[in-house]
């Protein structure tokens, strides 16, 4: 696999303010990898989360990607290196290499628990914006995928494009994914258990229609269509009265078991070595097999076997 030239944290995740509407944006900037973030970029996303949550400055926090598509999910081909050389966890966490910290070892239960764990913790970088006490308002364009679509799930308001396609490629390759709770109880379950028994993807009008997404404009309309709702939001109640409003709603997660589902995901998630493939051969988890292959020509060779329609890549839709 050829070696990509990875961006700093800092380039891959751009933060501004407009302190005269209090709105801030993180903006994703790696279009190149359709946005994905590396381990660092989603710490960074996990701390800037928090100090907007902090900052008097802010009220409204936008959140979109540069270039055609919002994102694709996480580096995985990152993620799963760093696990071949031992590092995966001290990078997630933030433990240098140096400080006398004993990781759980490589066939200890404790080694793949730990990093499905993290995923539940705000500071991780998929579960930030459930923390987040001010509103935040999600842009969605081209690639809901993965990573992204937690953002999708956690967000309070979500625009998107009509050319937007939402979902996880997880659900073709293993299964199941953290925010599977979350997205249940935002989408429905009768439709959500639809998107993993099949693996399908959701257009936009269909996550509208499952009271996923706020608005739908078309792609030239998009900006505006979220510098509306944002300056709107940075115009309503005092701060402090947001926050009592998120207090409330987080509340009403928290009783309809949100962080419960993230643990019990990541759970379900550390049995995955258990797993044994169908006699066709289908994938059942990120083994060194899987990856070697290259995940990404696994999931779109398992994806040609679909109907045109319910196929991830846009291309692959476009073919009979």
């Amino acid at each position: 696999m050829p070696e990509v030239d990875v961006p700093p944290p800092e380039e891959i995740i751009l933060y501004e303010k407009d302190r005269e509407n209090r709105i801030a944006t993180i903006t994703l900037n790696r279009p190149d990898q359709l946005n994905i973030p590396t381990i660092g970029a989603r710490r960074r996303y996990g701390d800037l989360i928090f100090k907007a949550s902090i900052d008097d400055d802010v009220k409204v926090l936008v959140i979109r990607g540069v270039g055609d598509h919002l994102g694709s999910g996480a580096d995985l081909d990152e993620l799963m290196a760093k696990q071949r050389e031992g590092t995966a966890l001290n990078e997630e966490f933030g433990i240098g290499l140096d400080e006398d910290v004993t990781m759980p070892g490589p066939r200890s239960y404790r080694s793949g628990a730990s990093l499905l764990h993290w995923y539940a913790n705000a500071q991780g970088g998929c579960r930030s914006l459930q923390e987040f006490k001010k509103i935040s308002i999600l842009e969605v364009k081209g690639y809901c995928y993965g990573w992204h679509f937690y953002q999708a799930g956690d967000a309070d308001i979500v625009i998107s494009s009509d050319d937007a396609l939402f979902g996880h490629p997880a659900f073709r390759y293993v299964g199941y994914a953290p925010r599977m709770w979350q997205w249940a109880m935002t989408m429905g379950l009768r439709k959500f258990q639809e998107m993993v028994f099949t693996g399908r993807p959701f257009t936009a009008e269909q996550m509208y229609d499952c009271n996923f997404v706020n608005s739908v404009v078309p792609r030239a309309d998009l900006e505006a269509e979220t510098e509306k709702y944002a300056l709107a939001c940075s115009r309503t109640r005092p701060t402090d009265t947001i926050f009592m409003q998120k207090v409330f709603f987080e509340v009403m997660k928290q009783h309809q078991g949100e962080h419960m589902g993230s643990l019990l995901s990541a759970w379900l998630e550390s049995m995955g070595p258990q797993l044994r493939s169908d006699e066709d051969g289908a994938p059942t988890r990120l083994s060194k097999e899987t990856m070697d292959a290259g995940l990404n020509n696994t999931v779109k060779d398992n994806d040609s076997r679909f109907p045109p329609e319910w196929r991830l890549s846009r291309s692959g839709r476009k073919r009979p």
